[in-house]
């Protein structure tokens, strides 16, 4: 089979740009023709008014890009085109392309962006689906992207153009969920059921379980206010006995959050920055539990999924795909999203039952080896494709390896 795969990086790097390599080095290994449609918003340097003003009739149809995307289709003559992200330089007019090839077209839907302007349903410290509930507006006059109106206008343009060209309804095959929450919200939103499957992310390659029991706990992500690590520090504050925390990761809220815990004088808490991939997995594997305290709705938390191949546990918050993803009392342990006193309590709780939490990481790795590995993945991704392409009435190749 031969596979367009199409995405669109941000100017910070982050889970979809892991995935997307994933996928891609997944469908190689398995035989496929992959050709991949890869772009940055690194490209992004002008600030210029006039190249910002082509800048935002760029990121609701893009000419250029188009017409580009229109000559590959026609010089590789793919079987099947699966976007991960076409925002911001991309833009949605490639899949008028594809429609005009008569090219089937499989969306992943990573974030909340085709609702939601910012792309997350938070404001303001809060889960927010006003722009879902009553109209792309709301964003707007509060300024969710980039906390700018001018940006949201031009996010909510984006939006509403190709909903009222049926873009999202006619010009997509089928959308991949990354959890049945997040199915639900799109259907609410109203694509087609039918259309929207479910495939979680993977974690390649398998870190391999851990084989000792940690004396710490472990935080790894982006430091930015959704990720709830000011919820995370002020349950640290109040833990009656000694537990150490390392956060891995780096991020706008760095300096703040060492502040806290400087003015606070929060023992036993090391901010280790950002690690590479081997460093990091080794300080999950080395973890008691992990936790991730974030606020608000995740897609698909891939630090979850890692600490399940490492067969360490996860205290979470009681939210969205998270509450969905790890099971309390199985392979984890939830608490009320921002609530440090809940935590305070799961976090004490977890540290005073280490057999308990040991059962619970065993629980995670089997967890991980059922659902999360590479080759479970692209099981579930050849059906997604072959369904796709049936429906399309074309015909589905053989793999040749």
């Amino acid at each position: 089979m031969k596979i367009v795969l199409v995405h669109n990086q941000y100017q910070q790097g982050g889970g979809e740009d892991v995935v997307f390599a994933q996928e891609r080095r997944n469908l190689e290994r398995a035989g496929h023709r992959v050709v991949a449609y890869h772009r940055s918003n690194l490209e992004i340097d002008n600030p210029a008014p006039l190249a910002r003003l082509a800048l935002a009739k760029d990121t609701v149809w893009s000419s250029r890009t188009r017409r580009d995307f229109a000559a590959l289709l026609a010089r590789e003559a793919p079987d099947i085109v699966h976007v991960h992200n076409t925002f911001v330089v991309i833009s949605p007019s490639i899949y008028s392309a594809c429609k005009e090839h008569g090219i089937p077209v499989v969306q992943t839907l990573h974030n909340f962006r085709l609702m939601c302007p910012a792309a997350t349903f938070y404001r303001d410290g809060n889960i927010c689906e006003a722009c879902a509930d009553r109209g792309l507006w709301s964003a707007v006059r509060h300024g969710c992207y980039r906390g700018s109106r001018t940006a949201s206008a031009t996010v909510a343009l984006m939006l509403a153009t190709h909903r009222l060209l049926g873009t999202w309804r006619d010009a997509i095959d089928s959308y991949i969920a990354l959890t049945a929450f997040s199915r639900d919200k799109f259907i609410v939103a109203g694509i087609d059921p039918r259309k929207i499957f479910v495939k979680p992310n993977f974690i390649d390659p398998d870190p391999g379980p851990r084989t000792a029991v940690g004396d710490y706990a472990v935080f790894t992500g982006r430091l930015t206010p959704e990720k709830g690590v000011v919820t995370l520090l002020q349950a640290w504050k109040q833990l009656p006995g000694h537990c150490p925390l390392q956060i891995v990761g780096d991020g706008p809220e760095r300096l703040r959050l060492k502040a806290f815990v400087s003015e606070h004088n929060i023992p036993g808490i090391a901010f280790r920055g950002r690690l590479t991939r081997e460093e990091t997995m080794a300080t999950v594997k080395g973890a008691r539990f992990a936790i991730v305290p974030s606020t608000y709705y995740e897609g698909f938390p891939m630090v979850i999924a890692e600490a399940m191949a490492c067969g360490v546990p996860i205290v979470c918050s009681r939210l969205g795909a998270m509450k969905e993803i790890v099971a309390d009392g199985v392979t984890g342990l939830h608490f009320s999203a921002g609530d440090a006193d809940d935590l305070m309590r799961k976090v004490a709780w977890a540290w005073r039952h280490p057999s308990e939490m040991r059962e619970m990481g065993a629980a995670a790795r089997r967890e991980y080896e059922d659902y999360y590995t590479a080759d479970r993945n692209y099981s579930l991704l050849m059906e997604i494709y072959e369904r796709t392409l049936n429906r399309a009435g074309c015909p589905v190749p053989a793999v040749s390896n």
